[in-house]
């Protein structure tokens, strides 16, 4: 399926709009929970934890949501497909997984903001850098992402290589086996790619076994 010009211009701009704004959201919060944990204020220490809940429901979650989805629309209705290629690939894990990890740290920020709009807690407990860690990792990620997207590296998928090689056999004449050679990749690259894409997968992995698990970067 491919779609036309007109609904994939549409489909590229709402993905690239919806990505470059949650990044952007991102670092905005960043901001704000660096001013919670330095700030000597107590209104503004206790504004910053109360108002991100709500904020991130409004900002980081329909951007997130719609990114993803953008995302996977996009790679379904262009050249590029689902599965066929090595960036697409690891840019939907990297957007499924903080997507993943953000509804799930969205009970931290409920928990922060009861502990802000209680006047007999302490100053110091109110304090929490558990959101500057996140926001820095989250931007660390969506980051990660946008290289991916622009610079579109590592080639295509062994998916992707057999159905190119079935749709040249279908549509073009016989090839000479040097031609052949030259759509695959090396065997050093492909262990190099396949080492980066298991070190990248683990760690995805250790960081939300550590979120389920129960287990923060301070208190709650």
């Amino acid at each position: 399926m491919t779609f036309a010009p007109a609904l994939r211009r549409f489909t590229f701009t709402t993905h690239v709009t919806c990505s470059v704004g949650w990044l952007g959201a991102v670092v905005v919060f960043l901001a704000v929970a660096v001013i919670g944990v330095t700030s000597e204020d107590e209104v503004t220490v206790r504004g910053a934890y109360l108002v991100m809940a709500p904020a991130a429901w409004f900002v980081l979650v329909p951007l997130a949501h719609a990114s993803l989805l953008s995302g996977i629309a996009l790679s379904l209705g262009t050249r590029w497909g689902l599965l066929r290629h090595y960036w697409v690939v690891l840019k939907l894990l990297i957007t499924a997984f903080s997507t993943l990890m953000l509804m799930i740290y969205m009970g931290t920020f409920r928990q922060m903001a009861g502990v802000a709009a209680d006047p007999v807690v302490e100053l110091g407990l109110v304090r929490n850098p558990s959101p500057m860690v996140h926001a820095i990792l989250a931007s660390i990620l969506l980051l990660m992402a946008t290289v991916l997207g622009v610079y579109k590296p590592f080639g295509r998928t062994a998916y992707g290589r057999r159905e190119q090689a079935r749709q040249r056999r279908a549509f073009a004449p016989a090839r000479s086996p040097a031609a052949a050679a030259a759509d695959g990749t090396t065997a050093g690259s492909r262990l190099m790619y396949v080492l980066g894409g298991a070190v990248l997968v683990g760690l995805l992995l250790l960081f939300l076994i550590f979120h389920l698990a129960g287990g923060d970067f301070g208190h709650h």
